[in-house]
């Protein structure tokens, strides 16, 4: 009789076997297409380790294939449906035909006054030849955007007499980020990884809903005009 240690080896060593034959017999269909396909029943799973070997490969590459269609949709900003500042439902694809500079918003940060004075003056300048500036006002970062809805676009319409849409405090980082903000993350990821890094975050948007561009919160509204002005397609 075999002691427990011996059949433990045999057992493993068994598995690999099987393992290995498998992976060879799956590589061999690759190349010749007219070879049948390895049939699970050809391969004992009764083997812990043939039956983890087996399935982890197969969740990962289930997992990823899901991952890479659901990131590849061809979704565009304009399938998306977001909250104003009163909680109704705004359809973005109102905006279809328009290019949208998106930014997520906040009155108590060092770079409130310096944003908010260029991004109405970029309005004022531009919002007759096609563009949209969507704000988000967001609390996520040094809670810079404590207040209500109200009293964020009392604030901004008031001191920077902001004349854009600004819409429902958002998350934009997180599992709870608005849906629209995972996908303008994973359409444009950032120089050290795709989560927004402060307030005042930028996306260019193009005509089509497809996102074209993200600029850190540093940058200054005014400093991509000329990416405005070739999107609109004016001199």
């Amino acid at each position: 009789m075999l002691c427990a240690s011996t059949r433990f080896l045999l057992r493993r060593n068994l598995s690999v076997t099987a393992l290995s034959s498998s992976l060879l017999s799956s590589k061999q269909f690759s190349a010749n297409s007219k070879q049948a396909p390895l049939r699970f029943s050809q391969v004992s799973l009764s083997s812990p380790s043939i039956e983890v070997a087996f399935s982890s490969p197969v969740l990962c590459t289930l997992r990823s294939n899901s991952t890479m269609a659901s990131q590849s949709g061809s979704k565009s900003i304009h399938d998306f449906t977001v909250k104003d500042a009163k909680g109704k439902d705004v359809d973005l694809s109102i905006y279809k035909g328009k290019v949208l500079l998106i930014v997520n918003v906040a009155s108590q940060c060092g770079l409130t006054n310096s944003n908010y004075t260029e991004l109405s003056q970029l309005y004022e300048k531009y919002k007759n030849q096609g563009l949209e500036i969507l704000a988000f006002p967001c609390n996520q970062f040094g809670a810079q955007e404590p207040g209500s809805n109200d009293e964020i676009v009392e604030f901004a319409c008031t001191r920077f007499k902001a004349e854009y849409p600004i819409f429902d405090k958002v998350d934009v980082n997180g599992d709870t980020a608005a849906p629209i903000y995972k996908f303008l993350k994973s359409s444009k990821g950032g120089l050290f990884g795709d989560g927004i890094k402060w307030n005042f975050s930028k996306f260019l948007v193009d005509k089509e809903g497809n996102v074209v561009d993200r600029y850190a919160p540093t940058t200054s509204p005014l400093s991509i005009e000329k990416d405005v002005k070739k999107l609109l397609g004016v001199a």
